[in-house]
């Protein structure tokens, strides 16, 4: 999956790839970057992979049928569905493979404001607590292989807790620093570090995709991902935090599932 915003398509095929204006956009550019490019040929390549999108995803027919399809009940659908998947081929003991190929790109529009964005990240964050409390079963269980001891629990500490762990410690750090319970010298090097590591991963992604597919033509857009890797250390990332938590807390109250 690729962000086609402000590039340039003709007849429904990306002519030129370039950049997009708004800076809320760049910042999604690289998170699909790391998410896919990176992340997602990673996970398929230990045999891990949870997600397939559910926009660009192709499955061989007769096993979807015996795992009755989509569930019509999932706001997370499409990780619902490979994580069924991989539960039902691991409990009849057949061997599998379910993969993800970065070469084919479906370019999709991402949201340019931050209300659309907003709707986004809580459905992503509701489907991913209900996929997780529905297979909870998985969770840690060697039945599962890889997906059970290894996928599953990185999802939940660092993906679905990741929220409640970000603006936990932008509510506490300051009181504990008030309170004189902190060293500020390892305070302030632990956090140069973590955004530091952030920033190197969205250059790696970078790196990869100039490497790999050189479908940027100007320095000025690899420039401008750069700098929206930076840029989405502050701000962005918290309040992608404070979404995914009310998404979370929707999916704890069951409230009417809405697509947005």
């Amino acid at each position: 999956m690729r962000i086609v915003n402000d590039c340039d398509v003709v007849g429904g095929r990306v002519t030129r790839v370039r950049m997009p204006r708004r800076w809320l956009v760049r910042i999604q550019v690289m998170e699909y970057l790391r998410a896919f490019l990176l992340g997602r040929t990673g996970w398929s390549r230990i045999g891990g992979l949870l997600i397939i999108s559910g926009a660009f995803g192709l499955f061989r027919r007769e096993v979807l049928v015996e795992v009755g399809g989509l569930d019509p009940d999932s706001i997370g659908e499409d990780a619902e569905l490979v994580t069924r998947l991989h539960r039902y081929l691991r409990e009849c003991r057949r061997a599998y493979r379910i993969v993800f190929v970065s070469e084919p790109v479906s370019w999709t529009e991402a949201p340019s404001s931050t209300a659309v964005l907003a709707r986004q990240r809580r459905r992503w964050s509701r489907g991913l607590a209900e996929l997780l409390w529905k297979h909870r079963s998985m969770i840690a269980n060697p039945r599962y292989g890889r997906i059970g001891v290894l996928t599953l629990p990185y999802f939940v500490l660092f993906e679905l807790l990741a929220p409640v762990v970000n603006l936990g410690g932008v509510a506490l750090v300051p009181i504990a620093l008030w309170a004189g319970a902190i060293n500020v010298d390892f305070a302030l090097a632990l956090l140069l570090a973590s955004y530091g590591y952030a920033v190197l991963v969205g250059f790696v992604a970078l790196a990869v995709e100039e490497y790999a597919f050189r479908r940027y033509s100007s320095w000025r857009d690899l420039g401008v991902a750069a700098a929206a890797s930076i840029a989405e250390n502050f701000g962005y990332r918290q309040f992608n935090a404070w979404w995914g938590l009310q998404g979370i807390f929707a999916a704890l109250r069951r409230t009417k599932q809405v697509w947005g």
